[in-house]
């Protein structure tokens, strides 16, 4: 059986351009929101101004988009490459 030799730069671009396309993906789905909420906004001030309901979907929507925001963007804010080093030495440390 043969084993293929790994290139890191390769997996390293690889990587990079999945994370971009997540990115991207999110930003799309900002954008998204944006409109619809704008949207159902007007349509609930022209219909029903007295029920302001296009909060509801305002609040989860916007919610579940953030949520989606922080998992792309967090683990480079708490636990990028730094973290992972300092992680590793104490543990190093500990070990001896």
């Amino acid at each position: 059986m043969e084993t293929i030799p790994v290139n890191s730069k390769q997996l390293k671009y690889e990587s990079a351009i999945a994370y971009v396309k997540k990115i991207r993906e999110f930003y799309n789905k900002l954008i998204i929101y944006v409109v619809v909420m704008t949207g159902l906004a007007i349509f609930n001030f022209k219909t029903a101004p007295y029920h302001l309901w296009f909060f509801y979907p305002l609040f989860f929507w916007g919610l579940g988009l953030a949520i989606r925001g922080a998992k792309l963007f967090a683990p480079q804010l708490f636990f990028g490459k730094e973290w992972e080093q300092q992680k590793i030495k104490e543990f190093m440390d500990r070990s001896n």
